[in-house]
């Protein structure tokens, strides 16, 4: 079976892009004979690496993840990284992939995601976004919100649609730490390095460092949706198999496992758990 690189030989550049950006995008393994390369949101890391591990212990194949925020991943795409699969936590850059003339085929949307306020292990119990306090009020002066950037991180523009829906951006919007990706976010938590953060519900769940405050309501925000697609379909079958088995019930089970929902599914409930 041929490789990636050699299906795609413009890509070849692209691959010193990606090394290029260090830890911002780090392939998660090296490449054998047999690979698909899929680059995904960071948000996406636990639990892709669990469905990864189930596809290759019945197919022989090597999936290669590159994680990063869904804006670095799909410029990095766009710029000719070697990406059989690009797997997004919101549906405006896939739409801005597809605009810079890369082909996308079998897309559709895999997973739901909750937004969720986070604090360190010892702070406060809970706290429900939009229910009277603001938030503001639970940062002492000097103190920041850990957030996405806005400008181009779906958890940060998702975080900036809740907070301007809330009334509290313009408050807010000075006392923010601005972090490369989700994970990137709720590592300055984890670290005491900000007091609170806003991440996805399954970035929380996934530390045992931080505990969720509470959840932002399902409509101070577009719902967050977690397209898929095969980047200018290869010659062989490998990524196409890898993909549809990612829209399957066995996959679908690990990524529920983590904390996503299946697209169309009733979301989570507001309130934290646990």
């Amino acid at each position: 079976m041929p490789s990636c690189t050699a299906r795609h030989p413009l890509r070849v550049l692209g691959a010193g892009l990606v090394l290029a950006l260090g830890a911002a995008v780090v392939p998660a393994r090296a490449e054998p004979d047999a690979k698909v390369h899929i680059f995904a949101a960071a948000s996406l890391t636990d639990a892709l690496d669990s469905a990864i591990a189930r596809f290759e212990a019945s197919h022989d194949v090597d999936v290669v993840p590159v994680y990063a925020s869904s804006s670095t991943a799909a410029r990095q795409v766009a710029r000719g990284a070697p990406a059989d699969l690009y797997f997004s936590a919101n549906e405006q850059w896939m739409d801005w992939l597809g605009e810079q003339g890369i082909e996308l085929a079998e897309r559709a949307d895999l997973l739901q995601n909750r937004l969720s306020l986070i604090a360190a292990a010892d702070e406060p119990a809970s706290f429900t976004p939009g229910k009277g306090t603001p938030l503001g009020a639970l940062l002492a002066d000097g103190e920041r919100l850990s957030v996405g950037d806005p400008d181009h991180v779906p958890a940060g523009i998702y975080a900036r649609q809740a907070l301007e829906s809330l009334g509290e951006w313009e408050a807010l919007a000075p006392r923010l730490a601005r972090a490369d990706n989700v994970r990137a976010a709720l590592a300055l938590v984890e670290r005491g390095e900000a007091p609170l953060g806003i991440v996805y519900r399954t970035d929380a769940l996934a530390s045992d460092r931080v505990h969720e405050l509470g959840r932002f309501p399902r409509d101070s925000h577009p719902a967050i949706r977690y397209p898929v697609a095969l980047i200018d379909p290869p010659a062989d079958d490998a990524a196409e198999v890898f993909r549809a088995w990612l829209g399957g019930a066995e996959a679908r089970a690990i990524f529920t496992r983590f904390g996503f929902d299946a697209a169309g599914a009733e979301p989570a409930a507001d309130g934290a758990e646990g």
